[in-house]
């Protein structure tokens, strides 16, 4: 299992202060939804848990250890990263673009083993996009696409898992198979980050929601802690209804607040 905490986590964009001061603690068996509106940090503070920005000042702890003393092969093995908005360049069958998950596990020139080859399987199985075999990747749909890559997030088998946006271009039945995935993999013991935009979604299936504002964490805790009338106002600038009753409590936007 894997914790990451992050301590006055502080980047900075060129002049742009784009996480500023965070302080988080992610245990295990938790689905951590990141919200915020557009260009709050929220990619950045992921991005900058895993190593892939650097930090202006604050620290990032994994399992107790500085981030900095893990390899990127090491980080890899513990994390695995679904990034966003990824354009795929090269014609390769669905199965081996899956299978590029497994790299952190293998040597240099290694092949792969049994062993990986039944992860692959079991990773495009559990993404629905096991009848997908033999297709070549750059003529997937977007969703299907998506999907894809998530495949091969999952086929990392790491013990914890950040995906940014992992709902972009998906359907609506699609949005909740993955949204269910997810919360399967919190509910056997992985820690889960995703970055959402849908706040009913963020509201229906995460345990716990960071709610970030100009790089800041502004509200952390259960999703209608978080999600209430006064932080949708202020931090996105709606009205919205907000009903938390029964399984699926429901956030509709319904304007802009002006002035």
């Amino acid at each position: 299992m894997v914790t990451i905490r992050t301590q006055g986590l502080s980047v900075r964009l060129g002049s742009h202060a784009a996480v500023s001061g965070v302080d988080l603690a992610l245990e295990p068996g938790q689905l951590v939804g990141i919200i915020g509106p557009n260009g709050a940090g929220k990619s950045t503070l992921i991005r900058a848990m895993l190593g892939l920005v650097k930090r202006e000042s604050g620290s990032v702890l994994i399992d107790g250890a500085d981030s900095s003393r893990f390899t990127r092969r090491e980080i890899a093995k513990r994390i695995a990263y679904l990034p966003q908005g990824q354009t795929l360049h090269w014609p390769l069958a669905v199965e081996r673009l899956v299978a590029l998950g497994r790299m952190p596990h293998l040597g240099p020139l290694s092949r792969l083993s049994a062993e990986d080859e039944a992860r692959v399987d079991a990773a495009l199985k559990r993404a629905d996009v096991l009848h997908l075999k033999g297709r070549v990747a750059t003529e997937l749909s977007g969703g299907e696409r998506a999907r894809v890559l998530l495949a091969r997030a999952l086929a990392v088998g790491a013990p914890a898992l950040i995906a940014d946006e992992p709902l972009a271009a998906l359907d609506p039945g699609h949005q909740i198979d993955v949204m269910d995935l997810l919360k399967l993999e919190a509910a056997a013991g992985s820690l889960v980050v995703a970055v959402l935009h849908d706040l009913s979604m963020a509201a229906r299936y995460c345990d716990r929601l960071v709610l970030m504002d100009r790089g800041r964490a502004v509200a952390d805790g259960g999703p209608l802690d978080v999600l209430t009338e006064a932080s949708l106002a202020r931090v996105y600038g709606i009205s919205a209804c907000i009903d938390p009753d029964g399984d699926w409590p429901l956030i509709l936007p319904t304007g802009r607040i002006r002035g």
